[in-house]
């Protein structure tokens, strides 16, 4: 019997802003060199008709791909567009609501910062999934992250899965491998200049 335990998955997170012109050529390059369960498309704008055209580009690259595609906040849209789910960034505050917007066969993640207690009532909501991060403090925001700790116990005591997201470095995805069901990857790999490579690296840091 192998007792090896099971890789995370790799879950990548759109930059906040792209050329649709390029991206979608990116990503599918992305997306064929690396297995990726999930894409949450997650945009800066609010404007309905851009985040649409980006939308309706990036599901043509996951969908024929069998890869899903979630929303970052727009939970309307996302089923007005045919997305596969939302990822809410209010905690647990909304994950009720949408899933009885969305159904039980939608995707409904939600980040819960450095919060226990929030992703208890997330997961007690009905969130498919829980994100905390980020994984090491930064200039952004106030300075605290989750740590190495909270991921141990999650992963011990809760079966909805966790996302680790933002901040992540090899040594992080070394550390927290064995704790974590996805690996929330955005920026980490989309501001080098061959976000494939870096993406295989930070892979290749998890066993």
């Amino acid at each position: 019997m192998d007792d090896t335990p099971e890789l995370p998955q790799i879950y990548l997170i759109t930059p906040p802003e792209f050329e649709l012109s390029t991206f979608p050529d990116l990503l599918a390059r992305t997306l064929d060199a690396h297995a990726v369960a999930c894409v949450r498309l997650a945009p800066a704008s609010r404007d309905e008709d851009r985040i649409s055209r980006a939308a309706d580009a990036l599901r043509e690259v996951t969908h024929a791909r069998d890869i899903a595609l979630v929303l970052s906040e727009h939970t309307m849209l996302a089923d007005r567009l045919g997305l596969d789910g939302v990822h809410l960034n209010d905690a647990a505050r909304s994950v009720r609501d949408t899933r009885k917007a969305l159904g039980e066969d939608a995707i409904v993640g939600a980040f819960c910062g450095t919060s226990r207690h929030d992703g208890m009532a997330a997961g007690e909501a009905g969130a498919d999934y829980v994100s905390f991060g980020p994984v090491r403090a930064s200039a952004l925001g106030d300075g605290s992250f989750a740590e190495h700790d909270l991921f141990e116990w999650w992963s011990e005591v809760i079966e909805v899965p966790v996302v680790a997201e933002g901040g992540l470095s090899t040594d992080m995805v070394r550390q927290l491998a064995g704790y974590t069901d996805f690996f929330g990857i955005g920026e980490e790999i989309w501001k080098t200049d061959d976000p494939a490579a870096a993406l295989g690296d930070l892979i290749a840091a998890m066993s």
